[in-house]
């Protein structure tokens, strides 16, 4: 119990940090007078990160033990989160982007460690379910990160906009960029000294110790995932998912500034209103798991959140806002269902299993990079919609493959 409630609470921190970053999209286009493609940089160091850390993730849990992998995630987080520091002396977008990816990298590793850990806890059969219910956690610590966001960094952004920026001297536009540029310092240097009081708990924490006996294969154990179509389709749609979720919530600011005519801060509101239906939702899911199947509600959900996601692209104005919020709420159950149905049958090779499904996370970044790319191209954030809701057609048709798998194998009387 001790150990499944500290693991819980890493689902809680990389929450706040994933929605943090989210921020920063609408806080640098500001400070910096960016494009949509060019903030989109920050969400490429962030889940680029993830990609590059995961397999060295996996090996570093297999050879030692996910405690060890989960100290050492949490002490890049503390580094990278300290280097927004020195970031902010300079004030070079690089070296921002450069403290991101060391700490996106820290979180690639503890998700890496976290998610395989839940689903070692316990039945196989119950996997999926508990590992909802520890993934519910992840979105009260997204609140947490708009919420700090929103007073911390968004606030204190200065009203003026690009057209008047650019007429300012260059003396007055960097005091107004280093004062700006320090509330975003201050909110995740101020999040590396939370983290190393959770650092030293953990450390002096006496949680279950589980590792596997059997040596390292890295190509052996991919050649064989890979021939598995349940996971090679699963790492496909959490591919495609992720950059759905970090498509739709990177944008959703812009997307009520334009529409509603507000500024960051109040349209930050917005944005925590749909974190706060995703954090319901989830725990509604769960419960919802009791009664029905994972595949049946996860078709249902993406179907639901085409149609939110079209209304988005189509209309504007608050049908349009109230759609998207919407669409948080159809996400909800999606991550770790298909993480756990991915891992079904993986058996001895579960951990870099778990390591491909997080390299999947890299869709956060090429396919925001797109819809940023798109949203340029045609000067309306409301077309770029179009991407995530290809991407929500593909996570139905992963949802109905596993649908029709489960009737064939029910049909053959066989356990799934």
């Amino acid at each position: 119990m001790l150990g499944f409630v500290l693991v819980t609470s890493m689902f809680f921190m990389w929450g706040l940090a994933n929605n943090m970053t989210d921020t920063l999209l609408a806080a640098f286009k500001k400070i910096m007078s960016m494009s949509d493609f060019q903030t989109s940089w920050i969400q490429i160091a962030f889940y680029g990160s993830y990609f590059c850390l995961a397999i060295p993730a996996a090996m570093l849990i297999k050879k030692y033990f996910y405690k060890t992998g989960i100290l050492v995630g949490l002490g890049m987080f503390i580094v990278g989160a300290l280097l927004f520091y020195p970031a902010s002396q300079t004030m070079v977008y690089g070296h921002f982007l450069t403290a991101l990816f060391i700490l996106a990298g820290g979180l690639s590793i503890l998700e890496t460690t976290a998610n395989p850990y839940v689903l070692a806890m316990g039945d196989e059969a119950s996997s999926i379910k508990r590992l909802n219910l520890a993934q519910s956690f992840n979105p009260i610590g997204s609140i947490s990160g708009v919420v700090l966001s929103k007073y911390v960094i968004l606030d204190n952004l200065n009203t003026a906009d690009a057209t008047i920026r650019a007429s300012m001297s260059e003396a007055e536009l960097m005091a107004m960029k280093n004062e700006e540029l320090s509330a975003v310092m201050g909110a995740y240097v101020g999040v590396a000294f939370l983290l190393l009081v959770i650092w030293l708990v953990i450390k002096f924490a006496d949680m279950p110790k589980v590792k596997e006996g059997h040596e390292i294969h890295l190509f052996a154990s991919f050649s064989h995932l890979f021939k598995m179509p349940n996971y090679r389709f699963g790492v496909i749609a959490q591919f495609f998912y992720v950059g759905a979720q970090i498509g739709v919530w990177s944008f959703t600011i812009r997307y009520v500034m334009q529409e509603l005519g507000m500024n960051e801060s109040e349209a930050a509101n917005v944005y925590l209103t749909s974190l706060m239906v995703f954090t319901v939702a989830r725990f509604l899911f769960t419960g919802l798991l009791n009664r029905f199947g994972a595949a049946q509600l996860m078709i249902a959900s993406s179907l639901i959140a085409v149609v939110c996601t079209a209304t988005v692209v189509l209309t504007g104005g608050m049908i349009g806002v109230v759609a998207l919020v919407l669409i948080s709420g159809c996400m909800s159950l999606m991550f770790p269902t298909i993480f756990g149905m991915a891992l079904i049958g993986t058996g001895e090779h579960q951990k870099i299993a778990g390591s491909g499904l997080i390299m999947a996370i890299l869709g956060g970044a090429v396919l925001t990079a797109i819809q940023g790319q798109v949203s340029d191209s045609f000067g309306s954030i409301n077309v770029s919609y179009i991407v995530p809701l290809a991407c929500f057609l593909v996570v139905a048709y992963y949802g109905f493959s596993q649908k029709v798998k489960v009737k064939l194998t029910a049909e053959k009387g066989e356990n799934l």
